[in-house]
């Protein structure tokens, strides 16, 4: 079985549903399905042709987690590196580290031979540098870069109200649980920031005992939140799968400040039912499964919880 994200999903979907069906495990599974997003140039939240920061750099974030062990690898920050959620895998299976992040995180890749690329594409360069035009002074366009990133970073328009994250969610032939992320981040975000991805119990976990859940949109939120673990832990404490994301999503409106709008949680429990929730003013969000016997992966329409 698999539960993933709608467009950045439907690109990955049918390799993992292929593995899932020859018997691969599902750590295997969403890994290759995550890949071929990454790879993807027509997706602009994950891996080559991403959005970049506003430094005009594409730092891609990243993580994986296997149910059965309850290990973790997570990296943050990597610059110029292909499928970042491979070089997390690496993190889980080689280190005894559950995230890296920034030069370290490249470093790692490095010594891996993770294969590098430049995942700053020509489209995404000029579409960043039109945006710097619009959005710098003269002064500060002379300056740039050495000037306060802070204002600009809250001037700079986001070009596809781009915050969005893959997420793969799997339970295999033998019952093994595993989840995956992948993601660029928030578009012209500033410099080193970290979204929810990166961050177990935020973005990503998996429990086999219980559950899987993933995140996706506004990191910051479900970071305040601890979103991904806390499902799992209502499921953990009997809850239904619904009312274990009606309770997320209760956290999540307890939250001040910052951007709910958007924000939906994909969860599984470890029977095999799926729900895919959205909060606010989200409404209509799709995503796709597919389950043994399914001739081929559906789309679904998400529950929206008012809460």
């Amino acid at each position: 079985m698999i539960v993933l994200t709608n467009h950045e999903g439907g690109v990955g979907i049918d390799t993992t549903a292929r593995d899932l069906a020859a018997g691969v495990g599902a750590l295997d599974a969403v890994e290759a399905g995550v890949r071929m997003v990454e790879d993807d140039p027509s997706i602009r939240s994950v891996g080559y042709n991403s959005w970049p920061n506003i430094l005009g750099q594409v730092e891609l974030d990243a993580a994986v987690m296997d149910g059965a062990t309850l290990r973790s690898g997570a990296i943050g920050g990597l610059i110029g590196f292909k499928n970042p959620v491979s070089v997390a895998r690496a993190v889980m299976e080689r280190l005894p580290h559950e995230i890296l992040v920034g030069a370290g995180a490249a470093r790692f890749a490095s010594e891996i031979g993770a294969e590098t690329a430049e995942n700053l594409s020509e489209a995404s360069r000029d579409t960043w540098q039109r945006g710097l035009k619009e959005w710098l002074s003269p002064r500060e366009r002379q300056a740039f870069p050495d000037i306060a990133l802070t204002a600009l970073c809250q001037r700079a328009t986001d070009p596809e109200y781009q915050k969005d994250t893959t997420v793969f969610l799997a339970i295999d032939g033998a019952g093994d649980m595993a989840s995956a992320v992948s993601t660029s981040g928030w578009a012209w975000k500033y410099p080193g920031r970290l979204g929810d991805s990166p961050i177990i119990g935020a973005g990503s976990y998996a429990d086999g005992a219980y559950g899987a859940c993933a995140c996706t949109h506004t990191g910051e939120m479900t970071i305040r939140a601890a979103t991904s673990r806390s499902v799992v832990l209502y499921l953990k404490m009997g809850l239904t799968l619904e009312d274990a994301l009606y309770e997320a999503g209760r956290d999540l409106k307890r939250l001040r400040g910052g951007l709910l709008r958007g924000v939906a949680i994909h969860a599984i429990d470890a029977k095999g039912a799926h729900r895919v929730a959205s909060f606010g003013e989200a409404k209509g969000v799709e995503y796709w499964v597919w389950e043994d016997g399914m001739t081929h992966p559906e789309r679904r329409v998400a529950i929206h919880l008012d809460v």
